[in-house]
């Protein structure tokens, strides 16, 4: 049975590679056992709860607790907690998942086995491309950060076969990952991808590059001690990455700090799609007190095209001519080296003498790139065959994914701060004043005091504002004018609330302190969400066919996936309201129909059909909704005759 998404749920794809999470105890220590993860998750109220009728899903507040207490829910028999109260396997409400492989068949599985009864049948729809329904698992309906509203996340688990271990995790591994991401984009809200930790550093680093202008949240996660054993990490790694991706685009809410400033968000207006190309051409080679030119040399040689080199300190190398010579000899011949340092913190520079006869020899510097991040980029690149190699070597110092530190100004002094501050918030004031006054074409007048001179200022011992207070009073007040300008299509206060989000962030210099934010905002100021209606400036700017304002939204970083409380997107709100224009730009930008989205628009669409609205259906069939003539009922047939 295939479920239609409902407003208040979200759906999420595991991608269960591998790894200890999953494990079961065999005669030789940990190994995977098929299908052992989707039955542990089953069994488990906190994991799955479809009555929605667990502990879990009434704990929220202390009357909650209590009316579930009195109606017997504390009564909650052994039974339910193993699973036999719970929908079989088979019996549950599929979704449906594609993949590069097969899904549902396991060689692990013994022929008499329950479960190799009710495997999903699986079909192939194109080359290299396979569907399967597979159930799917339900979490308590719980309430997020700053909604009174419950969700719960609907969850499907594609199970890889064979499971692997993260040691023999490769470059084409990487690549199905993102290409099964790809595949099942448009049908899920989110991803989480389940891995082994031993090699989990390289698979976060090479998807970063691999999905292309990505705009929903995929998150690695994996476990020390499976969730077979009765005290392990697995099941709050596993029901936090749900919890995270299911309830956010990007994650926000309590205990969970995120630093907004550094947080790389989709600006462009191209669709989202999985690179599937990188080089395995390429090795790491940490230097070692005494390492000869000839094993630099050796190791150079071709097949090889590019080399992260770890060095000591901050970039530094023997001064050795044969090491040096054979470095420089490499890089003539086209072979890309990224020098990154051995130091666990720490960055690559040319302070020191023996650090810049690297860079003139030709090798490049990576920064504070970690050796993972660096291995994994020049993969990627080296793997894109419209670059050349000077293109690639000024690529690895750039970043591409925040994965390298930028060089930044030095910050002005704090009574400047203070200053400009101040002077942006009476522009936030004018601009709420502009924008909130009645359209008039009386011509008004503008009255300009004389500035006080600031030695008469001094003279009367004024009041200041710290930078904090005075951040924090525009943090408060640029939301507001944010979604107050998208409503009016107004550009020029927009790009002046985004052209001071950055400025904003930068004068609050303690992490700690209780203040209103842009770095505390999900998504940052071009996300801000309205309180009551969870809608952002995008929804906004769409809702009311302001298309250059959703241009500048969406290049500045607005998530086109965002789903408002009621579950919509602002594709949605756009084709409601017929604007073509805006469903243009959102498309390019990505967006599809999905979810609840979805639901209603087959029905709305249907509804063009019954009434011949020409318009509402080109608007809809231009979203991708299939338009279904409808069906006449016979109550409004004619049979007199």
């Amino acid at each position: 049975m295939e479920l239609s998404q409902q407003g208040d749920e979200s759906r999420v794809l595991v991608i269960y590679t591998g790894g200890t999470i999953g494990m079961l105890v065999g005669h030789q220590g940990y190994v995977p056992e098929p299908y052992f993860l989707t039955e542990t998750l089953r069994s488990q109220s906190r994991f799955h709860d479809p009555l929605q009728d667990s502990l879990f899903s009434h704990s929220g507040t202390v009357q909650g607790f209590r009316n579930w207490s009195r109606a017997g829910g504390r009564s909650e028999s052994p039974q339910r907690n193993s699973g036999s109260n719970t929908p079989a396997l088979q019996s549950l409400p599929t979704l449906p998942v594609r993949s590069t492989r097969p899904i549902g068949h396991s060689s692990g599985l013994v022929p008499d086995s329950p479960l190799s009864k009710h495997h999903p049948r699986c079909k192939q729809i194109a080359e290299d491309v396979y569907e399967a329904h597979l159930p799917s698992l339900v979490t308590p309906r719980v309430k997020t950060p700053g909604s009174s509203l419950g969700k719960s996340i609907r969850y499907a688990i594609l199970e890889w076969n064979p499971l692997l271990d993260s040691s023999n995790i490769d470059i084409s591994d990487w690549i199905r990952i993102a290409t099964e991401i790809e595949l099942n984009y448009s049908h899920f809200d989110a991803f989480v991808v389940l891995h082994g930790t031993d090699t989990m550093g390289y698979t976060a680093s090479a998807l970063s590059f691999l999905l292309e202008d990505l705009g929903k949240t995929v998150i690695l996660t994996g476990a020390q001690i499976p969730l077979s054993q009765l005290r392990n990490d697995a099941t709050d790694n596993l029901m936090g990455a749900l919890s995270i991706a299911g309830n956010y685009i990007i994650p926000v809410g309590i205990d969970i700090v995120v630093n907004w400033n550094d947080v790389i968000r989709q600006t462009g207006l191209r669709r989202f799609r999985a690179h599937k190309e990188m080089s395995s051409h390429v090795a790491t080679l940490r230097l070692f007190p005494g390492i000869s030119g000839a094993i630099i040399k050796g190791f150079c040689q071709s097949p090889i095209r590019g080399v992260v080199l770890e060095t000591f300190g901050a970039g530094n190398a023997p001064q050795r001519r044969d090491v040096l010579d054979a470095l420089k000899e490499a890089c003539d011949r086209g072979v890309v080296i990224v020098a990154i340092t051995q130091c666990m913190k720490g960055a690559v520079s040319d302070d020191y003498e023996t650090g810049r006869t690297l860079l003139q020899a030709g090798v490049v510097p990576g920064i504070d790139m970690t050796p993972e991040c660096a291995l994994t980029k020049l993969a990627y690149l080296l793997g894109k065959s419209e670059l050349s190699i000077k293109e690639v070597r000024d690529l690895m110092g750039a970043p591409l994914r925040g994965e390298l530190t930028r060089v930044s100004a030095a910050p002005s002094g704090s009574q400047d701060r203070v200053d400009q501050n101040m002077d942006q918030i009476q522009l936030v004031l004018s601009q709420f004043l502009r924008l909130a006054r009645p359209p008039s074409h009386i011509p008004h007048i503008t009255f300009t005091p004389d500035p006080v001179d600031s030695e008469s200022s001094k003279a009367t011992a004024p009041w200041t504002w710290t930078a904090a207070e005075a951040a924090s009073t525009e943090a408060v007040l640029y939301p507001s004018l944010m979604h107050l300008a998208a409503g009016r299509g107004d550009l020029e206060t927009l790009t002046h609330c985004l052209g001071s989000a950055t400025s904003v962030d930068s004068t609050i210099a303690t992490p700690a302190a209780e203040v209103p934010k842009y770095g505390l905002m999900a998504g940052g100021i071009v996300n801000c969400l309205d309180a009551g209606s969870g809608r952002s400036p995008l929804h906004v700017a769409a809702l009311n066919g302001h298309t250059k304002a959703v241009n500048l939204l969406l290049q500045s970083g607005a998530l086109v996936h965002l789903r408002d409380t009621m579950g919509h997107t602002a594709l949605y709100y756009a084709a409601r309201q017929g604007h073509q224009s805006t469903i243009e730009v959102l498309i390019q930008a990505g967006a599809s129909l999905g979810g609840a989205d979805e639901r209603f628009a087959a029905f709305l669409a249907r509804e063009a059909a019954h009434n011949n609205d020409h318009e509402a259906l080109k608007t809809w069939e231009q979203c991708g909704v299939n338009v279904v003539e409808p069906v006449v009922s016979s109550k409004s047939v004619d049979t007199s005759s």
